[in-house]
């Protein structure tokens, strides 16, 4: 469960190592009296860079588009089980939903394959 000024890590060798989310497009209003906008994996967001290698292609305080491929809030499967991650992760994207790197570092969830993300489903070293 992702939601505005969420800190999040970045999956993928474009240079960014650590963004925050502030914009959620994808997504449901969480339950309860406060309607906000929540993530979850396969969901798109808007993320600004705050931790960038140095030169790389992306400087910190650049704007991008992103999808959700971890969370650390559980996952609820249609059989029942439950799947979460150590840490909550995004893939950039560009405007088409194709990945701007052109490797995907860590286990994605499989969710991604069902929401039509099947570039960075092929690019994973793993599928959860």
């Amino acid at each position: 469960m992702i939601q505005n000024e969420s800190r999040v890590d970045v999956a993928d060798n474009t240079g960014a190592k650590i963004a925050m989310v502030f914009h959620v497009s994808g997504g449901s209003t969480s339950k309860g009296k406060f309607k906000r906008r929540t993530a979850s994996v396969g969901d798109k967001v808007v993320v600004t860079i705050k931790k960038a290698l140095p030169g790389g292609d992306l400087k910190a305080g650049t704007i991008h588009k992103a999808v959700v491929v971890r969370t650390a809030y559980p996952i609820r499967r249609d059989d029942g089980s439950y799947v979460r991650f150590e840490r909550s992760a995004v893939v950039l994207i560009d405007d088409e939903g194709n990945p701007k790197g052109t490797r995907i570092f860590g286990a994605v969830a499989r969710e991604l394959r069902e929401r039509n993300y099947m570039k960075i489903v092929s690019l994973a070293s793993e599928v959860v």
